[in-house]
């Protein structure tokens, strides 16, 4: 009975300083995981930084540093050659007071329903009808012919468009071809067309992004939506104000914000194809801008006049992305 009753016992108390022999390397090895892993971690940190330098270094040599010095000279009476004489808020005054520089202002933000609503307008309808064409080669060409115009140099834009508005141009021999030459006139030289008509030419420029993107948000958006939508007997309409629409807001706040600061700092359509004129019914910031510090010498108006301009595009784009993050 002895032997029966030791055999366990032993087992009993051999397993135990297994145990017991088994923890004691556990214990400091468990311990010991914890600095490496922050030692890892804090080299990861100290890497992505190291790789984060040549960006940081060039976004501050030619963001920040230039937006530093153009903030600096805004209060400064300079020519960019002779001496500079401290004058404050005087150049901000000049721009919140002169008429000519608001109504620079004014037709930029004219310019926004032809650079930003018209062209999201027109590339939510074609991506919804590129969607329900099936793909192949049909789909891939009309994304590409769409396209095209994103790639042409707005310099280039301006100076093809400005010849086909031209008296002789192909948008009146157009015009007279279908029976409307009572209204063929020399577009960007006519006072009440001027405007509206460099807006078509951003509206054809930025069309094709707006479609691309917006296709791209609409193939993310799930199927099945789209299904049970059918199944209540919905048509093309209801299904693109219940579904397609919603299912896109965060491309259309990119889509916005892109297309604002397009409209309120355009320059290329515009020198290109009328340089403000005729008069200053095309003229808008980033012409006004160029003229005061290149032409005029006034580098401190036309300083205080880009941050003016700077400020505008946040007061427009951040509203739109705060209401895009809410709505999300």
């Amino acid at each position: 009975m002895q032997k029966a009753t030791t055999g366990p016992v032993r087992r009993r108390s051999g397993q135990q300083e297994s145990a017991a022999a088994g923890s004691t390397p556990a214990g400091p090895a468990v311990a010991d995981r914890k600095p490496r892993k922050r030692k890892s971690v804090g080299r990861a940190g100290y890497i992505a930084w190291l790789l984060l330098v040549p960006a940081i270094a060039v976004y501050g040599g030619f963001v920040l540093v230039p937006l530093a010095m153009g903030l600096q000279y805004s209060f400064y009476d300079w020519n960019g050659v002779g001496a500079s004489t401290f004058v404050g808020i005087k150049n901000y005054a000049q721009v919140l007071t002169d008429p000519v520089l608001l109504g620079s202002i004014l037709n930029a933000i004219t310019l926004i329903v032809f650079f930003t609503l018209i062209p999201i307008g027109v590339g939510l309808i074609l991506a919804s009808l590129i969607r329900s064409m099936r793909q192949g080669l049909m789909s891939s060409a009309a994304q590409t012919i769409l396209f095209l115009p994103q790639i042409v140099p707005l310099a280039a834009a301006g100076i093809a468009w400005s010849w086909m508005y031209a008296q002789t141009g192909t948008v009146n021999q157009v015009l007279s071809a279908v029976g409307l030459g009572g209204i063929t006139r020399s577009w960007l030289a006519d006072y009440g067309t001027a405007l509206p008509a460099v807006g078509l030419i951003g509206s054809w420029v930025l069309t094709g992004l707006c479609t691309v993107l917006l296709l791209t948000g609409i193939g993310k958006i799930d199927g099945s939506l789209y299904e049970a939508v059918r199944l209540d007997g919905a048509g093309w309409w209801r299904e693109f104000f219940t579904v397609t629409l919603p299912g896109l807001r965060q491309e259309i706040a990119v889509l916005a914000t892109l297309t604002i600061i397009a409209a309120l700092s355009s320059f290329d359509i515009i020198y290109t194809s009328t340089q403000g004129g005729p008069g200053r019914t095309t003229l808008v910031p980033g012409i006004s801008i160029f003229r005061i510090g290149f032409t005029q010498s006034d580098v401190g108006l036309a300083s205080a006049f880009g941050i003016v301009l700077m400020v505008l595009v946040l007061l427009v784009v951040l509203p739109i992305q705060r209401l895009s993050k809410v709505n999300d």
